[in-house]
């Protein structure tokens, strides 16, 4: 496996990311981080594109989402998020950070991406930086599109997703 991360200027710079989009597409604003995903690599095929990135979209990922973080350095992971925040805010969020929205709340993906994390550190020592975007979502009504907040909130999410990994890979 080659060297997870090379020091250029004292800083860490990753060598290959994973960009996940996580949700369910027919499940209103769920589908969210699927979507801006799929728009980011649209908006900027340029990075998209570039050997060291790994572009994924997950609909049920569980405890599969182990899986996808083998063999990389870094991760970006994109999904819908529930708090009481208004509906289209963006949060970034580290690993640890993202424990505050698993409390009484139950993902629609069966194992929540939180407590896959925890049991993903459990079971490797491999370390990935993982950085996760959330979308505040306004409703998850089966059949449903996205919201118009989180809609209107699209441009912006694509834009927070390659400064990540601009950040990652600089």
């Amino acid at each position: 496996m080659r060297d997870a991360l090379l020091e250029v200027e004292g800083r860490r710079k990753v060598t290959k990311v994973a960009v996940i989009g996580i949700g369910q597409s027919l499940r209103g604003d769920d589908a969210a981080g699927l979507e801006a995903v799929r728009r980011w690599q649209e908006k900027y095929p340029e990075t998209a594109n570039k050997p060291e990135v790994q572009i994924e979209a997950s609909e049920l990922p569980g405890l599969a989402l182990i899986d996808l973080l083998n063999d990389v350095e870094a991760a970006i992971l994109v999904d819908a998020v529930q708090s009481s925040a208004k509906p289209g805010t963006i949060h970034r969020l580290s690993e640890e950070e993202l424990a505050s929205f698993t409390s009484d709340s139950k993902s629609a993906h069966g194992w929540g991406v939180a407590e896959t994390l925890r049991m993903r550190s459990q079971l490797t020592a491999a370390k990935v930086n993982i950085r996760i975007i959330g979308i505040e979502v306004e409703q998850m009504e089966l059949g449903a599109g996205l919201s118009k907040a989180v809609e209107e909130a699209m441009p912006y999410i694509c834009k927070v997703i390659e400064q990540e990994i601009s950040d990652l890979l600089s």
